[in-house]
């Protein structure tokens, strides 16, 4: 793999993913089902041809189905004939060898079952930790390699921001940002759209400038527009003490942007809810009370009270709401009344757990 090339099959998978997009449009769509196609009948995919012909995604041409066909059991006989002579005649990296290259072709034809049977064997057959690494992704406390470590934290990060784990996936990419070398998942401007994206949400407004607005690294990429302008506009507001464009910044565009994404498109709208309970909070901070219907003329929204009475129902926002009046009050937590209610809850805990355990010892 090139320096600082993404993963083929990568490129791949998002251009499935915008070529059954409903808001991308038919002539993109067009050129999109053309590569896909190429890139298929190039590297006989044959079990994604097939996935997506039954899907009506691609027609189905029979001829090279069974082309590609005969290609893959010509080739699956080749590397079982490769494992069987290192078996009998080699060592043990090449009887390993012979089962990663077995593996590899199962990866590149895109028969993901077959791929991980494939990687799981010849995980058996890995003695070294860092292999080890490569092949299944396991963190380890002791033993491995910086580098892949640090690459791994970037897959653990994607992952967290694929399951809606935004708090730890910021955790994960803001400790990436001056390691990045993960070029194989997606370029470095996509690394920092998305160590943004899950700043704007899990971090304080102090934290939000050290951390991210003021990185030398995401400074870069923001000055030379490699980010959508929408997420460059929110990050940058949301960390200052100024007057918020509120407006400006619900028009922006992010949920389009992200829609367009193959990670977060699942996530869009849970995420802008997250975002918009975030910008209420920062909007409040500097009342002691506001009328809901300033406060929507604010926002340009219509309607929009069942959202902030969830809100302040989930602790998110924390006010109290008068609807007859038709007022919103703050009320900031006590810090120090937190902790007191955290450290009674974990020293009940605690004494739970105590007891349990003196149970046990009794009965024994």
């Amino acid at each position: 793999m090139d320096g600082e090339t993404q993963q083929s099959h990568l490129v791949l998978a998002n251009n499935l993913f915008l070529l059954t997009h409903p808001d991308v449009p038919d002539i993109e769509k067009f050129a999109l089902k053309s590569h896909v196609f190429n890139i298929l009948k190039a590297h006989y995919m044959t079990p994604l041809y097939e996935t997506l012909t039954a899907s009506s995604v691609l027609d189905l041409d029979q001829n090279l189905l069974d082309s590609m066909r005969a290609s893959n059991g010509e080739e699956l006989k080749k590397l079982h004939e490769k494992i069987v002579d290192a078996e009998e005649n080699l060592g043990e990296s090449e009887i390993r060898e012979a089962h990663l290259t077995k593996a590899l072709y199962f990866v590149r034809i895109c028969d993901k079952a077959k791929a991980l049977e494939q990687l799981k064997l010849t995980k058996g057959k890995t003695v070294a930790v860092g292999q080890k690494m490569d092949l299944a992704l396991i963190k380890q406390t002791k033993g491995g390699d910086w580098e892949r470590k640090n690459r791994l934290e970037v897959y653990e990060g994607l992952y967290c921001l694929s399951t809606r784990e935004f708090k730890k996936a910021a955790s994960l990419v803001l400790d990436s940002i001056s390691t990045f070398t993960t070029y194989e998942l997606f370029p470095y401007e996509t690394f920092i759209f998305y160590t943004a994206l899950t700043s704007i949400i899990t971090l304080d407004r102090v934290s939000l400038k050290q951390k991210v607005v003021d990185a030398p690294e995401i400074l870069t990429v923001i000055e030379k527009n490699l980010i959508p302008l929408g997420v460059s506009k929110l990050l940058v507001q949301l960390s200052v003490q100024e007057e918020l464009h509120f407006r400006a910044l619900f028009s922006a565009g992010l949920a389009e942007q992200m829609k367009l994404d193959r990670y977060l498109n699942p996530h869009f709208r849970f995420y802008m809810r997250e975002v918009r309970a975030v910008v209420y909070t920062q909007f409040l901070e500097s009342y002691k009370s506001v009328t809901i219907e300033s406060m929507a003329n604010t926002f340009g929204l219509y309607l929009f009270y069942s959202e902030l009475s969830s809100f302040v129902a989930a602790g998110k926002l924390h006010c109290k709401i008068d609807k007859v009046a038709g007022v919103l009050e703050t009320n900031r937590p006590d810090a120090n009344n937190a902790l007191y209610q955290s450290t009674i809850k974990q020293g009940d805990f605690l004494l739970n757990r105590i007891q349990k355990l003196s149970r046990v010892i009794d009965d024994i």
